[in-house]
């Protein structure tokens, strides 16, 4: 069961990269939709880890690669020619990974008998 939560969960990433490169995205009429798009497909990917992955240093290795990972998808972006850079997308990325930890740390463990 575990392994299908962390395969799980890589495909989560991957699927962010995708939509982080694809041309064509779908649109979502909210005002600044993409924003909360970036900040809760973060906050859900670092969540998600941080509940399986319960040390410390197991989560701050996630909160950087996915950070990392945020900040070089956005120059990425740059580079495509049909998506565009942008700070505050950086920002609303790693604001999402800071609150996926949080909340994954205000819930508590659960262990088995």
């Amino acid at each position: 069961m575990r392994l299908a939560l962390v395969a799980a969960g890589w495909g989560w990433a991957a699927a962010i990269v995708w939509l982080s490169l694809t041309p064509s995205l779908p649109q979502v009429d909210v005002a600044h939709g993409d924003k909360l798009g970036h900040f809760g497909s973060y906050a859900l990917l670092m969540f998600w880890f941080a509940r399986l992955y319960v040390s410390r240093w197991a989560r701050v290795g996630h909160a950087v690669a996915f950070t990392a990972m945020g900040i070089g998808l956005e120059f990425l972006q740059d580079q495509t020619g049909y998506r565009s850079f942008e700070v505050v997308d950086m920002v609303a990325n790693a604001a999402g990974v800071l609150l996926g930890w949080a909340a994954a740390i205000a819930l508590p463990i659960q262990r088995r008998a």
